[in-house]
This record gives C-alpha cells, sequence and structure tokens, in this order.
C-alpha cells in the first residue's frame, strides 16, 4: 500500500493512525542492491518513482534496478538505453517495452493521462532526443502531441501548426543547428517553453554548444534551458508543469 492509499485508509476509517505508522516504519525508504541503493521514497517526495540511467550499467544491474522499482511504485522509466538493457529487463518484466529511437525503457502505465504537453523539433535529425522528451512525459502521466520538422528554415510549418500548439500546457522544443525553434516558438505562446540543444549539427555547432548557447541568449521571455540532448530533463518538467496546470483546474 503507497502512502496516498494509506492516508486515504486513515481518513476513511479502514485503517488506524497506530497501523499505519507501523506501516511506515517498517517499509524501507531505500533498498540495497550492492552495487546501487534504490531510493523507494522518490515517488513520495517528487510524484514519480526513481528513473534508471541505463548507460554505464550492465544488462544485468539494469534488471535488477528495474524490478526493484517496478515491485513497489508498477511503473519504471530507463533512459540511455540499449537493446542488451531491454533484453535482461524484459526477462524478468515481460511487460517492458523498448522505444528505439528514444533509447527508453519504460514498465508500467501512470494510473491517469492529463492535459497537454507538445513537443516540437526544428528538424527530423531532432526526433531522438524529442522522443526521450515524449516517452518521459507520457509515462509521467501527460498527453503528448508531437510536432515534428516544424523549424525556422520553413518556418511555414510551424505556422500551420501553432494553433494546435498554443493550446498545450507546455512545450517542449528541440532544435540543433543554431537552436532558433525555441525562440520563435516563445514568442508565439503565452505557456512555458523548455529548449532542448541536440548536437545535431556540423563543425561549428560544437556538439550542441552553439545551440546551447543561442537558447541561453534568447530574448523571448518564458524559455527555459536543459542541458544538450536532455530530452529526459524537458520531458519530466514538461509534465510536472502540465500536472499543476490540470491539479489547479480540477
Amino acid at each position: 500500500m503507497e502512502l496516498k492509499e494509506r492516508l486515504d485508509a486513515v481518513a476513511s476509517g479502514s485503517l488506524t493512525v497506530d497501523d499505519a505508522l507501523a506501516a511506515l516504519q517498517q517499509t524501507p525508504s531505500s533498498e540495497s542492491l550492492g552495487f546501487a541503493t534504490v531510493d523507494h521514497d522518490r515517488e513520495n517526495r517528487t510524484g514519480f518513482p526513481e528513473v534508471v540511467f541505463c548507460q554505464g550499467k550492465t544488462p544485468e544491474q539494469t534488471a535488477q534496478i528495474f524490478q526493484a522499482i517496478y515491485a513497489r511504485s508498477g511503473r519504471v522509466l530507463g533512459t540511455r538505453a540499449g537493446q542488451e538493457h531491454y533484453d535482461a529487463v524484459k526477462a524478468v518484466l515481460p511487460e517492458a517495452v523498448f522505444h528505439n529511437e528514444a533509447r527508453c525503457i519504460t514498465a508500467g502505465q501512470p494510473d491517469k493521462i492529463l492535459g497537454n504537453v507538445a513537443v516540437c523539433t526544428a528538424g527530423t535529425s531532432d526526433i531522438p532526443v524529442a522522443e526521450e522528451a515524449a516517452v518521459t512525459a507520457e509515462i509521467c502521466g501527460a498527453k503528448v502531441h508531437r510536432y515534428y520538422d516544424v523549424g525556422v528554415s520553413g518556418i511555414h510549418r510551424l505556422f500551420g501548426r501553432v494553433e494546435e500548439i498554443r493550446q498545450a500546457n507546455a512545450i517542449v522544443a528541440v532544435a540543433g543547428m543554431e537552436g532558433a525553434l525555441a525562440s520563435v516558438i516563445s514568442g508565439m505562446v503565452a505557456v512555458p517553453v523548455i529548449a532542448v540543444p541536440t548536437s545535431v549539427g556540423y563543425g561549428a555547432n560544437f556538439g550542441g554548444l552553439s545551440a546551447l548557447l543561442s537558447m541561453l541568449n534568447s530574448c523571448a521571455a518564458g524559455t527555459s534551458v536543459v542541458n544538450i540532448d536532455n530530452g529526459f530533463g524537458a520531458g519530466y518538467l514538461a509534465a510536472q508543469i502540465n500536472r499543476m496546470v490540470e491539479e489547479k483546474h480540477a
């Protein structure tokens, strides 16, 4: 029984305060796997379980961490995963899904799908990072709409979708090259825009540094910027904003 369920049970009278306290004291907030310490209290504090960064972990380590989190939370997200990570997770969690383009593994589903998060890319080459953002927002409970290849080199493509994009509670703008998409979108909407610079581009892009600096120097208010290629960070933040908006209007 999770914390909210226990509190609801106490409120309804089906669980005494002493029994609830005893259960909480008996439930460890972390679990040592030897090579990792799983933070089982993360969901109670932040609203979402601990996320597994798979890169650098062995497939076996990844599978054990997934299994531990899923046993307590019922849903797990792993980022920067390869096929070998997925094969190991799938062996212990048959319901696991591999999102190949996003390089993410998910198991379980959110209790509710709420609101509207728009994920936009400047070009097709930016889609892998955008998919990491989209998959993250979805497992966090957001309804995601994708608007891909709407960059400034053919800005009419963006103009044709902007009315739809304006309906979102939060917007993720993913762009490499000069990183202009986030500024353009921010100047056209009344909701937060989370800019994601990507490492897509020729030499002077400096592996995404030029896009990052462009986004940080944007004169369009309402723009925040995450790290280069950090689709996860953008998707997570967008889902948090989306949830706050939806809960306020509920």
